[in-house]
């Protein structure tokens, strides 16, 4: 039984890697707003970027791995990919059709409440009070954000975006429950290393989506030609972002590191405000406080 002491020594150590990670993570969801065009394939492009730069390491990894590889490390990164593949596809969907201001923050704050619920319900977690204090006030801002009502001179169409936009955010929200709480169980529960888990499974995500996508090779060629930056960018930043999520939750609980993480979406709010000149700025640094607050909390556990 860990000590206070070594307790808060850990989560401080987790709430590192969490916060560096949500700092990439909007970074790489800001790229990815951009494109309007050809989402499923753009997927498939970063995906396979990331498998490509990840083959090496993962390489590496294995060799220097005191445990032999186990069947079950290979099942574990086929249900993350079908996890992974339906996030990344719903998600681009989202931002097709809806504003990032919207989409993200339902996503990002639906998704850790039901992590947070299953987390103490499934898992038998029993964060202190201050922790879920601090996760419910992180959600409570994500929410803050995320919601609220269209501009007055919103017309039908711009009514119609945001319905979309909601259904897609708590759409992406469920996929990110899941696939939190398989990572979780894999990384800590079946010992998984991190860098094979999300090297194999990105292997296995741009597998299953490469029929789709090479069914349009034109599409992919001017995809390429015209978002080359953003590709990279995703495909470079996506993988170091999560990977710094798995090392946190082998030392922290899930009940913790999933609220932890949304520091990126006051990051990804002031973005839509200050780059993309989306709306409501005024909710949405009301919504960061919050957010901010609750990570303080947390920090604090």
């Amino acid at each position: 039984m860990r000590g206070k002491h070594e307790r808060s020594t850990v989560n401080a150590t987790a709430l590192s890697l969490v916060l560096a990670a949500a700092v990439i993570h909007a970074g790489w969801n800001l790229a990815a707003k951009r494109i309007r065009r050809g989402g499923a394939r753009f997927v498939w492009a970063y995906y396979s970027l990331s498998a490509v730069m990840l083959i090496p390491v993962m390489v590496i990894a294995l060799a220097v791995e005191p445990q032999r590889p186990q069947w079950t490390w290979l099942l574990a990164s086929a249900v993350t990919a079908v996890l992974h593949v339906t996030y990344g596809v719903v998600l681009q969907r989202g931002y097709a059709v809806g504003d990032l201001s919207v989409v993200y923050p339902l996503a990002r704050g639906t998704g850790p409440l039901i992590s947070v619920l299953a987390a103490v319900v499934l898992l038998g977690e029993r964060p202190g009070p201050l922790g879920l204090v601090g996760a419910f006030l992180v959600i409570g801002g994500v929410l803050v954000i995320g919601t609220g009502r269209a501009p007055a001179h919103a017309d039908a169409a711009d009514h119609a975006a945001r319905r979309k936009g909601v259904a897609y955010g708590l759409l992406t929200g469920l996929t990110i429950a899941a696939y939190t709480l398989w990572d979780a169980h894999s990384v800590t529960g079946l010992g998984v290393p991190p860098i094979v888990y999300f090297g194999s499974g990105a292997i296995v995500q741009s597998l299953l989506m490469a029929p789709y996508a090479l069914k349009d090779r034109e599409e992919v060629s001017w995809l390429w030609r015209e978002h080359k930056r953003e590709i990279i960018l995703v495909g470079v930043l996506s993988p170091v972002a999560y990977l710094l999520v798995l090392y946190a939750l082998q030392i922290a609980p899930v009940s913790l590191v999933a609220p932890a993480r949304e520091l990126s979406i006051v990051l990804g709010g002031l973005a839509a405000w200050l780059v993309l000149r989306e709306a409501n700025a005024v909710r949405r640094l009301l919504g960061s406080v919050v957010v901010l607050a609750g990570i303080t909390a947390i920090a604090m556990a």
